[in-house]
């Protein structure tokens, strides 16, 4: 018995020596094997930046083959994109160019500055390949055209860049409408009004203004809501979204993830695999059900967009919220009374739960509990509203990095000029009783997260 107990002792220390010098060795370091998640973070983040910045997903064979857009760019002058909201990445500049720039050297209105801004891949968002006799060849864009913007340090619109704030000066309906070939896009609304044409079209794109895109106009064909106002929302932002589920304005297009796969294969027309059989759906979506855009399907090896997705979700929700400066962004003694009105008498803390801004778990309220119309939920798979996560909305409120005529303008829809007539709007909706100080100092709080 004890000779026993003395093998089995033996050869469990043996099993073990064995076990902990394989453990030390190639298989415990072997980042292949397990990985390591420090250096697949880092990696992850590096490779969703480019992508964000510079990958086009291969949606020129939409922008230039189709629409041809690359000939209207070409005659573009720096006054003219600038004026569009385009922006210019001056990390991307040399010197002597930034020195040009704010000594007003540099010619505005000359389409070749322009088409040098693009070689120096400068311009937030576009990316541009010229051929052998200097022409602007293809034009391609990225998630930064529409979610990126600049710090204005150099001049208006030139500047550093910054990812995942929404570019609020950024006319997508005017750019899309220099195009000289609109007629893919007047093909899928005809689906719906085959009297629809081209003039039509461009009509439509110009009703959007700027920092607005309409991402379900070519599912649904309703170009306006029913008072006649655009059905073009704000662009959104991409820098807070972690910890919480979902991201878009309506609830049922889903997390971040969902929405890049979406907007890469539908909105972009880039070469990837997008699947949805909710866009099936012939009364809600009309266009996609018959064009069968819940069904995009490309070969793996020839997929752009699938491959890249991981790496993008990554990047966008490692990106925080811009932080509020005590004194100069908000009041800190009417914030801390706002705080309480905020948690208390308005009761906001029951939707835009602390610290995330919006509820844990399923963050969606159909507008019969919000008690506003249903237009833009009735455009979404669900037919609800997002709880909006109120992180950094400071930036819209005080107008920074954007036109002071394009500050504020709150909603999915901009309905709402200021924070203050959201405010006023809930405190009438809902009957909340606040006093007009008290809608200050809640303001004041709104600023300060």
């Amino acid at each position: 018995m004890e000779r026993g107990v003395i093998r089995v002792a033996a050869a469990t220390a043996i099993t073990v020596a064995t076990f902990g010098s394989v453990a030390s060795g190639k298989m415990r370091h072997s980042s292949e094997f397990l990985g390591d998640a420090r250096e697949t973070a880092l990696r992850m983040v590096e490779e969703g930046k480019h992508i964000f910045r510079f990958d086009t997903f291969g949606d020129e064979q939409f922008w230039t083959d189709q629409l041809r857009l690359n000939e209207a760019v070409e005659m573009l002058s720096p006054r003219a994109a600038l004026g569009l909201g385009l922006k210019v990445d001056s990390e991307a500049l040399p010197r002597n160019i930034i020195q040009a720039i704010r000594r007003g050297q540099i010619n505005l209105d000359d389409p070749a500055v322009t088409l040098q801004l693009l070689r120096l891949n400068s311009v937030v968002g576009v990316i541009g390949s010229f051929d052998s006799a200097g022409h602007l060849s293809s034009v391609g864009l990225t998630c930064a055209v529409c979610h990126s913007t600049v710090d204005d340090s150099v001049a208006p619109s030139i500047g550093r860049r910054i990812d995942g704030l929404a570019n609020r000066d950024l006319n997508v309906g005017a750019i899309i409408a220099a195009a000289p070939n609109l007629q893919p896009m007047v093909q899928l609304l005809q689906i719906v009004d085959p009297t629809i044409d081209e003039q039509t079209v461009r009509l439509v794109l110009g009703t959007w203004g700027p920092g607005r895109f309409d991402a379900e106009l070519f599912l649904d064909g309703k170009a306006f809501q029913p008072d006649g106002r655009p059905g073009a929302t704000l662009l959104p932002n991409a820098r807070g979204l972690a910890g919480f589920n979902l991201h878009t304005w309506t609830g049922g297009w889903g997390t971040v993830n969902y929405w890049n796969a979406f907007v890469a294969n539908l909105d972009m027309h880039g070469v990837g695999t997008f699947f949805d059989e909710r866009l099936d759906n012939p009364d809600q979506f009309p266009i996609a059900a018959a064009a069968g855009l819940g069904h995009v399907s490309t070969d793996p090896d020839d997929d752009q967009v699938t491959s890249k997705l991981p790496a993008l979700q990554f990047y966008q929700l490692a990106l925080p919220s811009v932080k509020p400066r005590e004194g100069i962004d908000f009041d800190p003694a009417a914030a801390e009374r706002g705080d309480q009105l905020f948690s208390g008498k308005a009761n906001c803390n029951s939707c835009h739960r602390e610290p995330l801004w919006t509820e844990p778990g399923w963050n969606a309220h159909t507008p019969e509990e919000l008690r506003i119309d249903r237009f833009e939920a009735d455009r979404s798979p669900d037919h609800t509203f997002k709880t909006m996560n109120l992180a950094g909305i400071f930036v819209r409120e005080r107008g920074l990095f954007m036109r002071p005529e394009n500050a504020g303008r709150f909603y999915h829809d901009a309905r709402f000029q200021t924070l203050r007539d959201v405010v006023d709007s809930y405190n009438e909706r809902f009957q909340l009783g606040l006093t007009d100080s008290e809608s200050n100092d809640l303001v004041e709080y709104l600023k300060s997260l």
